[in-house]
């Protein structure tokens, strides 16, 4: 066989076998490598940490959350995720929501710096530098309106009476910006906090007919209303401009009505007005004799607009959580109550009479004076506290079981529905046990949800506390490992573990204090 038939050959087995680089194999001419595909479920788009640039680049808009199986928080979300992108689905939206298993991919929580799940974040055009702070509701409606104002507008240009009558009697509350140059800094301000009060609708306007029909003459945000006075105006300050949390503050407080019954619908709007302090009427409303006492109560409302928030409370309604919180019961009713959102210090009216707008206004003008007193919820000390190991304390007996100079007091602190106490319970139980014949030990509990301490407030469930023996009411706080054998220890030398042993913070993803649980003041109201 001559050399050329043989190179022939050759070439024809190369390229049957698919050895030859450029020839066709078996299967035709070479494929080019598939792209990966992100996957889906229920409409959600799940990321690693290969996938999440394959995505920025894919949907310009892009709203990712990063969660945890276990986490109560992140499963109350799911259904409500999944809702919101059926929704913006249904409206062919350009924004696209996804997800990511936080603990399964450690490199894209720590490139986003995740603390907490669930937590969420907007990317926009790709951009994987900075991502938004999702600052929206945890309901469907309240995600997709979230989205809807970034990716497109958040106001209704208006350019005619007519225009501008239509925006303000479709909604209860309307607020449209008067502005006469819609380039100034000040309209960047106003489209801005327009894009977070999904709860408002918003209108803006440079006409000359538009300021003269509503009677302005310089740049003005006006809030409509179908309620209270109608209208509330916020001139734009000519030297300083437009101030976005002065404005912010103006339409919470505005927006809301004088008096506010409470319920699921309106709770979450009266603790975002960031008015701290609060009135509350607790009434029957199906009395009668009750229901008159509310014209009193409006009328006291208007001087302390933007200072007190007035709420009615329906001990008749599901509220027994509201009671329980203000350490009421229902037969009660009607009173009044007062707190301070930021120090949760609770008061009540010396005289428990009748409700006017007189004594209304009495009471709210004492409390903010300081010339009332807190009070502080206790309950009643049970016949057998003292029976059990583990002594059962309250606010009423506190202070002379913890002080007892005689006595060295080890206290858990712990809230009912916290599940790390619950896990610790049986591990107190026979701590107490162990100690039981020790007379100068006291191993205690207190509810601190339902019990209040002038010495200290409790934050963190459990909070473990010792009070040694002797003068000077020491109190030391413990944070080591609850286990037995460490509180033993701890005891034994006298309020502090051997120097040898190093402590060791007790170990939670997610410790439950007050403000994450389902006990939180706004949790809870």
């Amino acid at each position: 066989m001559d050399s050329q038939l043989l190179s022939v050959l050759l070439l024809l087995l190369l390229g049957a076998s698919g050895l030859w680089g450029q020839g066709p194999g078996p299967g035709g001419p070479s494929e080019e490598p598939q792209k990966e595909e992100v996957p889906e479920e229920d409409g959600i788009l799940v990321l690693s940490h290969r996938t999440l640039g394959l995505a920025l680049q894919e949907h310009p808009a892009l709203l990712v959350e990063f969660y945890a199986p276990w986490c109560g928080h992140c499963k109350a979300l799911a259904p409500e995720y999944i809702k919101a992108a059926a929704l913006l689905a249904a409206e062919s939206a350009k924004t696209r929501l996804a997800k990511v298993d936080g603990p399964s991919e450690p490199e894209l929580t720590k490139e986003f710096a995740v603390t907490e799940y669930p937590t969420l974040k907007f990317f926009r055009d790709g951009n994987r530098t900075n991502p938004e702070e999702y600052t929206g509701p945890r309901e469907a409606e309240g995600i997709a309106e979230w989205l809807r104002r970034r990716v497109g507008s958040s106001t209704t240009r208006l350019e005619d009476e007519e225009g501008a009558q239509a925006l303000i009697d479709a909604q209860d509350v309307v607020v449209i910006g008067f502005f006469q140059d819609l380039q100034d800094e000040d309209v960047a301000t106003f489209l801005a906090l327009a894009q977070d009060a999904l709860d408002m609708t918003f209108g803006l306007t440079d006409r000359p007919q538009l300021f003269q029909k509503f009677g302005l003459t310089k740049d003005t945000v006006v809030l409509f209303k179908k309620f209270d006075e109608g209208r509330a105006d916020f001139p734009v300050d000519e030297e300083l401009g437009l101030d976005q949390g002065d404005l912010s503050r103006f339409l919470l407080t505005h927006s809301m009505h004088l008096v506010t019954e409470f319920n699921s619908q309106t709770s979450p709007k009266i603790f975002a007005a960031r008015i701290l302090n609060h009135l509350l009427l607790f009434i029957n409303q199906t009395l009668a004799v009750h229901q008159e006492l509310l014209a009193g109560f409006r009328e006291a409302a208007p001087p302390f607009r933007g200072q007190v928030l007035f709420v009615v409370v329906d001990v008749g309604a599901d509220n027994n959580h509201v009671l329980q919180y203000f350490g009421l019961k229902a037969e009660e009713a009607p009173t009044l109550r007062f707190i301070n959102m930021e120090t949760t210090k609770k008061y009540m009216p010396a005289d428990q009479g009748l409700v006017t707008a007189a004594s209304v206004t009495a009471f709210c003008h004492s409390v903010l004076n300081g010339k009332v007193k807190p009070y502080l919820l206790s309950q009643e000390v049970p016949p057998d506290w003292d029976q059990r190991p583990v002594k059962t304390l309250v606010g009423k007996n506190f202070e002379q079981v913890a002080f007892d100079e005689t006595k060295n007091v080890f206290i858990k602190f712990y809230a009912p529905w916290c599940t790390h106490c619950k896990e610790m319970a049986p591990t107190w139980e026979a701590l107490a046990e162990k100690y039981r014949d020790h007379e100068d030990i006291v191993i205690a509990e207190l509810d601190a949800t339902a019990n209040e301490l002038e010495a200290f407030a409790v934050q963190g469930f459990p909070t473990l506390k010792y009070f040694p023996a002797g003068q000077g009411r020491k109190v030391i706080e413990y944070k080591s490992a609850r286990d037995l054998e460490t509180f033993s220890k701890f005891l034994d030398n006298g309020g502090k573990l051997p120097e040898e042993e190093p402590i060791e913070e007790p170990s939670a993803p997610f410790p439950e204090t007050i403000a994450n649980s389902t006990t939180d003041l706004k949790e809870e109201l």
